[in-house]
């Protein structure tokens, strides 16, 4: 028999703190910031949020928008379907993990395989695949935020790969409607403009993203494009509210602004 497989953090002391204290400090930090900022915004308890996934001191800031809008309802979220692109390894369909837990240093979060399960047995399309996950970080960087706001949850780490935004639109319905769960679309918005021209395209992609129109967003709008694409999709379906948090660059946060990255936060109840 195999031993259990631990997805252990690649991007901990790069990404963000190693050291458990230290995390700690600095996701509280920006998800209070981002309550006393957000105002009414958690009133509207959300079903799923956009987050960014850089290096914290870049897109911490904003990504604490986003979770501080979830903070009314984390009591009663016991299951994270967390999507977001590969960058390390092509992905045809989606791609998830054989993981029994995802490693932090904040400690581990145990992978739902039953779900899993249930996910592989209904759509032929996803598949396990490790070896996407290796060096990945757009997963590991959200967990951080997910472990200090939820007492208890499992995971579903998905990897969206080349495939259709009504397909992802449709492993993402049960988690919809289940009360329990919460959906986390992981992506980053336009890499390497100009500060102007990169405030100007992710004014418009933000637009899009809040009145739900997947086909007005371009590839090298958002890294996640195809996961939000798929859940915007859904929302459109469900008749959603979509709303834009915090919208920013790292030219605001900890970058130059020669070449910026756009990030952005958004939920949708």
């Amino acid at each position: 028999m195999q031993p259990s497989k631990i997805q252990s953090p690649a991007v901990a002391g790069l990404f963000y703190d190693q050291d458990p204290a230290q995390l700690s400090r600095a996701v509280q930090g920006f998800i209070a910031t981002g309550q006393r900022q957000g105002g009414a915004a958690t009133a509207n308890r959300p079903k799923a949020i956009i987050a960014p996934h850089a290096g914290y001191p870049f897109s911490g800031p904003i990504a604490g928008s986003a979770y501080a809008a979830i903070a009314e309802r984390a009591a009663h979220i016991e299951q994270v379907v967390l999507l977001g692109p590969p960058h390390r390894l092509p992905v045809r369909g989606l791609a998830t993990s054989s993981a029994v837990a995802f490693e932090t240093p904040l400690g581990q979060v145990p992978v739902d395989q039953s779900a899993i399960d249930r996910l592989i047995a209904a759509h032929p399309y996803i598949q396990r695949m490790d070896a996407a996950f290796a060096g990945e970080h757009c997963i590991e960087v959200q967990l951080p935020f997910l472990q200090l706001l939820l007492d208890r949850f499992h995971l579903v780490p998905l990897l969206v790969g080349a495939v259709g935004a009504a397909q992802v639109a449709e492993v993402l319905a049960p988690f919809w409607e289940a009360e329990d769960s919460l959906i986390v679309i992981s992506s980053d918005l336009s890499h390497y403009l100009d500060y102007a021209s990169a405030q100007d395209l992710d004014k418009r992609t933000s637009e899009a993203i809040r009145t739900l129109h997947p086909e007005r967003i371009a590839p090298e709008q958002a890294c996640g494009r195809t996961a939000i694409a798929g859940l915007l999709t859904l929302a459109s379906a469900q008749q959603a509210e979509g709303r834009i948090l915090d919208l920013r660059n790292s030219g605001d946060t900890a970058g130059p602004r020669d070449r910026v990255v756009g990030y952005g936060a958004y939920a949708f109840s």
